[in-house]
């Protein structure tokens, strides 16, 4: 139930609709701004950039150690391969200078990891981090499911891994928990979840309090899905939020202009952003027979068509926009 959830409001080509794509630093920036708990960071572009930021962090920020992230969409950036020969997109590190080194290899380069192409994708900034030791990591995701018709939590104590993969192996160790949109998580509720997922001590109001904080940030944002891996403890007993992924409702652009406005499209379709520059609805697929619609139903029904009689669409074209904007 939980990877079909998750696979429901996922993102994935080929789906039929553009995702609004942000960088995890956009994302912690939305977080932060309702009161969730992230880790302390700043912003660079260059070398000498970070370095300076390493060293604020460092002396200003109360950090003991910096973790230095390269910005792309692409999961799995810890085991990536940059252009300029230099492995891995995440680096620990005390010293500025280092930063600074480690940042000059990154930016400017391609990272390619098993979520990119093979060229893979062009880091223009990197995340200058302070590090904090993780005692213990859960799974944390609320997501919008037409199933319960509303928006549901999925949780796991076992955190820091492929939530589908414990949903497999242990699938009694994922809970489910349906919420009432307008009621929203009660204190009752969320503590009972922190509990579920083995906060122990002062951990566990912590954790409540960081449940509903992310569920007013999924109503407020009017996200599809708010997924949190890990939701962790550190060794100095604060729960933490430390990496995030959220998708959002296209319908709700015109209420949440400022966050559409962050879309960062470099590693988008340049084929998507045109046709979306022309209020159509495109997406790439792998086929080699175009298809041309009115209506996404249609499309899709269209697309069922072709590959009931062997064939593979090359893409989804919906033109159902344009058609409404015509005055007759």
């Amino acid at each position: 139930m939980a990877t079909s959830l998750l696979r429901r409001t996922a993102c994935l080509k080929p789906c039929l609709a553009r995702c609004l794509n942000l960088q995890e630093y956009q994302s912690k920036g939305l977080m932060d701004k309702y009161g969730v708990t992230v880790q302390p960071f700043l912003i660079a572009t260059s070398g000498p950039d970070a370095a300076e930021k390493a060293h604020i962090m460092l002396n200003e920020r109360g950090a003991d150690e910096i973790v230095l992230k390269a910005q792309i969409l692409a999961g799995g950036r810890g085991k990536g391969i940059f252009s300029s020969g230099l492995k891995g997109g995440v680096k620990l590190s005390k010293e500025p200078g280092e930063i600074g080194k480690l940042t000059d290899k990154m930016i400017g380069f391609n990272l390619v990891t098993k979520q990119t192409s093979a060229e893979g994708s062009l880091v223009s900034n990197v995340m200058v981090a302070k590090a904090l030791n993780i005692v213990k990591e859960t799974y944390l995701a609320i997501v919008m499911d037409r199933a319960y018709g509303g928006p549901v939590i999925v949780a796991s104590p076992d955190g820091g891994v492929d939530i589908e993969e414990v949903a497999e192996s242990t699938p009694e160790r994922v809970f489910k928990i349906p919420v009432d949109i307008v009621a929203g998580i009660s204190d009752e509720a969320a503590l009972d979840l922190a509990h579920k997922l083995e906060f122990e001590g002062n951990a566990v109001q912590q954790a409540a309090t960081e449940i509903q904080k992310l569920y007013e940030l999924f109503i407020g944002v009017d996200a599809t899905q708010v997924e949190i891996n890990p939701f962790g403890l550190t060794d100095q007993n604060e729960v933490v939020c430390f990496d995030a992924k959220i998708n959002f409702d296209d319908n709700a652009q015109f209420r949440q202009k400022e966050i559409f406005e962050m879309e960062d499209t470099s590693e988008s379709d340049p084929r998507e952003l045109e046709a979306a520059k022309h209020d159509l609805n495109y997406i790439a697929m792998e086929g080699n027979i175009a298809c041309l619609v009115n209506g996404a139903g249609l499309a899709m029904a269209t697309m069922d068509i072709i590959q009931l009689h062997g064939g593979s669409p090359a893409n989804f074209l919906d033109l159902a926009a344009q058609f409404r904007s015509l005055k007759w």
